[in-house]
């Protein structure tokens, strides 16, 4: 009878670090949910914790507490819930910043749903999978231009810290305002004040109502910071089941690992190389691997993994890991951050794999031309460093590399449509910038935007230049600003 009793009831037997053994619980699964009694001291009323249980024992089993384990004491009883970790998802989690295991942090009330998803899940099988065919337009001109994202991707963005890499991806974000796309910003091991700024920037560019924020921060405990992505994405995978299209955003899967490796090693698992346990390599898989484009427009989770680099270093143990389960990578260097190239996208070291098959046609048309151009510039680029005396040609392929990587900066948080995109660029390919100075190309630009707004033929011109380059009226575009620039062209010097 007492055995019986003792497969779903344990007693603790220690505590420490967040880290439970529990004795009993013989019935006890992997990634089950238990539930730890305690009487609470003000009134003597049983309250209960909930707590994870990770390792399996012939008599006793470890389990990592979701919250503080200040209450926690050894001979106090733990209960099976014969269920797996799971969280609230739905609808009402929009516009809405919670924790891991779904309750809100953001004082604005309860979450009002009653379907719950595993945060643990398998991933679509192949047969359920489609080739990704339709591009996820950051407004960020050198990611559409030279490395394209689609629907369904995984596009790993990746660099040494202080680079950018978030300023990447919130950007994406707020350029989905007005598009089916659902947004999940997924915060790990973060400072409280960022993720309260990210809230406050969505809300005040009106795309907080299409977002959710899953916040862990750095305060929180090492089991919720481990758990956060996978709760991210349950939530994710609501929305991609009612046939909707979702971008996720990982920040970061650096910190994600070193809280798996804080956890494995306060479970006494064998540490491997820099320290992580031999399955940190699953651990990222399995949930990258949930990130797909249905078959049959059924929805689809486009993932945008963030990786924070130690000097550059990609070759580091987590780096290559990831590496090799996305679909591309964007690589942000220092020295261009360092020199006010932003974003700091290297086009030489940054690839998508898939994402050009979704690219937008127009835009593909003179994406080739723009990486030609570039990698040219960057093999003379360093002549011109050292102070050789260089040809006409040499000094004519420089001037247009600069200008080139100086239209390709761009501000924080204002992203562009992809049709204003595409005519900048047209004008930078085909001679119109040539008579520009070097230090008015940003002017140039913002002017032409301005312009190009203020056209009775703005609207059918974006949907125009989605399909097609139309050529005749870009020219007609480019030439009539090129009068009133040109002739402004002094003023703008005065005003630098």
């Amino acid at each position: 009878m007492f055995s019986k009793i003792f497969k779903n009831i344990g007693i603790i037997e220690s505590v420490g670090d967040g880290i439970i053994n529990i004795l009993g619980l013989q019935n006890a699964s992997n990634g089950e949910m238990v539930e730890i009694l305690f009487a609470y001291l003000r009134d003597n009323k049983f309250r209960t914790q909930k707590a994870l249980i990770l390792n399996l024992g012939p008599k006793w089993v470890s389990a990592v507490c979701l919250a503080s384990d200040n209450l926690v004491k050894p001979g106090q009883f733990v209960l099976l819930t014969n269920e797996l970790i799971s969280i609230p998802v739905g609808d009402s989690l929009l516009g809405r910043v919670v924790n891991p295991i779904g309750e809100p942090i953001d004082n604005k009330g309860d979450i009002l749903t009653e379907e719950r998803n595993n945060i643990e899940r398998r991933a679509p099988s192949i047969i359920a999978r489609s080739s990704v065919n339709v591009p996820l337009e950051t407004g960020i001109k050198v990611v559409d231009s030279l490395v394209p994202i689609g629907h369904g991707q995984r596009e790993l963005i990746i660099g040494d810290s202080k680079t950018g890499k978030t300023s990447i991806a919130i950007d994406a974000i707020l350029n989905q305002l007005g598009k089916d796309t659902i947004c999940i910003y997924v915060a790990i091991g973060q400072k409280r004040s960022s993720v309260a700024r990210i809230h406050k920037l969505l809300e005040d560019k009106g795309s907080m109502h299409y977002s959710i924020i899953v916040a862990a921060t750095a305060s929180d405990a090492a089991s919720l910071q481990y758990i956060a992505p996978y709760s991210g994405c349950a939530m994710a995978e609501y929305f991609m089941s009612k046939g909707l299209r979702v971008l996720i955003v990982y920040d970061d899967l650096s910190k994600h690992a070193v809280s798996y490796r804080q956890l494995s090693l306060l479970l006494r698992r064998p540490p491997g190389r820099e320290g992580f346990p031999g399955d940190v390599f699953y651990l990222h898989s399995r949930l990258l691997e949930r990130a797909a484009n249905l078959a049959d427009n059924k929805g689809s989770i486009t993932a945008l993994p963030i990786i924070e680099t130690i000097q550059g270093d990609v070759s580091a143990y987590i780096p290559t890991n990831v590496i090799s389960i996305t679909d591309g990578q964007i690589f942000l260097e220092s020295e261009l951050f360092t020199r006010g190239i932003r974003p700091a996208v290297s086009p030489g070291l940054s690839v998508s794999r898939v994402g050009s098959a979704a690219q937008n046609k127009v835009l593909k048309k003179m994406a080739g031309s723009l990486k030609l151009e570039l990698a040219q510039f960057r093999e003379v680029e360093d002549f011109t460093k050292l102070g050789f005396v260089l040809d006409d040609v040499t000094k004519r392929l420089v001037d247009r590399g600069e200008k080139l990587t100086k239209l390709l900066v761009q501000n924080r948080s204002e992203p562009i449509d992809i049709s204003e995109q595409t005519i900048f660029l047209y004008a930078a390919l085909n001679g119109f910038l040539d008579e520009i100075p070097l230090n008015l190309i940003n002017i140039y630009e913002k002017e032409l935007y301005k312009f190009i707004r203020n056209t009775i033929f703005y609207e059918p011109l974006k949907i125009i230049l989605r399909e097609n380059l139309e050529i005749d009226i870009i020219n007609y575009i480019l030439e009539n600003f090129k009068i009133s620039f040109i002739a402004n062209k002094d003023l703008f010097i005065k005003l630098i």
